[in-house]
């Protein structure tokens, strides 16, 4: 887990004395991305009796960032996750295909995975490399799991990372509602992700490549 420095400050809060301070999130972002990762957004996940939370809203999200960074030309991936055998996203399964439509373009890619990180053993490093993608921005499913691996397996990968707050989601956890869920997993990734409050707030650029 990425915790800041003590007494040090970053898009999500800081550490003083063990304690954990929020800092507000940014209402823009400070750049603009060359590229859109969504991860996992899915027909399980975002459609019927077994979609997220409010996963009508956060569609309606998604897609203003799939059309904002096409518009811009930056690089879109889609990632889709192959489920094990019985799960609702297993391959072939009713929820498995993808919830967007793929615009067939040389900036647009679908790449499969079968971890929670997008970035382990998967093409998406080489991929944003080849286009050369500095700063990435991540939405999607599920806030903990997938969408909270990629954006670290990203900064592993030396990216800069955009993370609208209400860009994802989850489900809740026992008796922890899902919102709550979904803040816990944004704080866990520290100050290095660049926390936005909404995605009205997020834009692209052309990519490189």
């Amino acid at each position: 887990m990425r915790v800041p420095d003590a007494g040090h400050g970053g898009a999500g809060g800081f550490v003083r004395d063990g304690v954990w301070f929020s800092v507000p999130r940014r209402e823009a972002v400070t750049a603009p991305a060359q590229a859109l990762v969504l991860v996992d957004a899915q027909v399980a996940f975002l459609s019927g009796a077994e979609a997220v939370p409010d996963a009508e809203r956060l569609v309606e999200r998604l897609a203003t960032l799939l059309e904002r960074a096409r518009d811009a030309g930056a690089v879109v991936v889609h990632l889709r996750n192959d489920g094990e055998p019985g799960a609702v996203d297993e391959p072939g399964a009713p929820g498995w295909p993808l919830f967007f439509p793929v615009v067939t373009s040389r900036h647009e890619h679908v790449v499969r995975k079968a971890d929670d990180d997008g970035f382990d053993g998967t093409e998406l490093g080489p991929l944003l490399e080849r286009h050369g993608v500095r700063r990435v921005v991540i939405a999607g499913v599920l806030s903990e799991m997938c969408v909270s691996a990629t954006a670290l397996g990203a900064l592993d990968a030396g990216l800069e990372v955009v993370l609208p707050h209400d860009g994802h989601a989850t489900y809740g956890l026992d008796d922890i509602p899902a919102s709550v869920v979904s803040r816990v997993a944004e704080h866990a990734l520290g100050s290095d992700p660049e926390l936005v409050r909404s995605v009205d707030g997020v834009r692209f650029t052309r990519a490189a490549g």
